[in-house]
């Protein structure tokens, strides 16, 4: 038996309890945890925003150590340190073959399937196929990847979402270019990671914008060269920090439809927004036809970083192991299992980045 967060059913609290993990299967992995960053995607689940079986166990960023291995598995033996990849590509589908991993059509089919019992017998599913918010998980082999030499395995944990996602925003979706103004909207886990691939791509001019006044020494730690207070005349201010065009590039990460319509005006003529924050689909944004011609904006969603985690994580490692990278500056609380509804109110209220469990 392990601890594990258990969420009973959407909209409920979650509740601390002893669940069942049988031994790994044929293609399968037990993984240890040691640390598992709380993301709003959770929350957003949770809440039903994104739709989720239940029972369930969520926390979908961690890294840990492989326990024992099932039949077939040749690639990994116990006391090996992964991250968990929570949306493995399969490599077969339309999207995997055009090159578009993070769209993997199967990715989430994982996370359909019993993987877990409660102690009373009840059937659990794994919250976004890894299930991490527990003392130890089962998962597919194809859903871990090595932690990268020289990166700490607590740390780690925060390459699984956070970091892979931010990092992807500014170098694979947005594709900042050295000596570009960028905007960051959120200073969250996603938001600070944001901030710092911003400041690894050259990014000349780096404001971030939240609506809390506490987070601006988190959001100039990360890199901001600017701090705006979100408001009703956000866009305008930014337009006043760089020479009354706007920035180049601006990134949502709250996924609200006024914050994805501030960014979109808070970019030049021509400029790029790129949307990180998932949003329910009650947020409807609206344009009209004469402001998409006359702006030539660009505006586009973004999927886990539009990345391919077997290949971004050397590089994120090698920018970790250079100090270019601080996973640590992103985390703000260090916290138990029983600490992740705080965790969840806390993203609610605006307050901190990234909360990490540590076990």
């Amino acid at each position: 038996m392990v601890r594990a967060a258990v969420l009973p059913a959407v909209g409920s609290p979650l509740e601390i309890a002893d669940i069942e993990l049988p031994e790994p299967g044929p293609g399968q992995v037990r993984v240890r945890l040691a640390a598992a960053g709380v993301c709003h995607s959770d929350l957003s689940l949770a809440n039903g925003t994104m739709r989720v079986p239940t029972p369930c166990v969520l926390g979908h960023e961690g890294a840990g150590t492989v326990v024992t291995v099932g039949d077939g598995v040749t690639d990994l033996v116990p006391g090996d340190g992964v991250v968990l990849n929570w949306a493995p590509s399969c490599g077969s589908c339309h999207h995997c073959s055009i090159g578009e991993v993070w769209l993997c059509a199967n990715a989430l089919l994982g996370a359909a399937d019993v993987y877990a019992r409660t102690a009373d017998g009840a059937e659990l599913y794994p919250g976004l196929n890894v299930a991490a918010f527990a003392e130890e998980t089962v998962v597919a082999a194809n859903c871990v990847l090595p932690v990268p030499d020289g990166v700490p395995l607590t740390d780690a944990a925060l390459l699984g979402c956070a970091v892979l996602t931010g990092y992807g925003a500014v170098h694979h979706s947005a594709r900042v270019r050295e000596g570009e103004t960028v905007v960051v909207h959120g200073v969250g886990g996603v938001g600070l990671a944001t901030l710092q691939s911003a400041r690894i791509a050259g990014a000349s001019t780096i404001i971030a914008v939240d609506v809390s006044e506490e987070k601006e020494s988190l959001a100039r730690g990360a890199g901001a060269t600017e701090y705006v207070l979100a408001s009703d005349t956000t866009a305008k201010e930014i337009r006043k920090l760089t020479g009354g065009h706007g920035a180049d590039v601006a990134i949502e990460c709250v996924g609200r439809a006024a914050t994805i319509r501030t960014a979109w005006e808070s970019t030049r003529r021509g400029g790029r927004t790129t949307v990180v924050g998932i949003g329910g689909k009650d947020q409807q944004v609206t344009f009209n036809a004469l402001e998409l011609f006359h702006w030539g904006r660009t505006l586009s969603g973004c999927v886990y970083g539009n990345s391919n985690p077997a290949v971004d994580l050397p590089v994120l490692a090698e920018h970790v192991r250079a100090g270019r990278l601080d996973l640590g500056g992103l985390v703000t609380d260090r916290i138990g299992l029983d600490g992740i509804a705080e965790a969840f109110a806390n993203m609610l209220a605006g307050k901190g980045g990234r909360a990490l469990v540590v076990f």
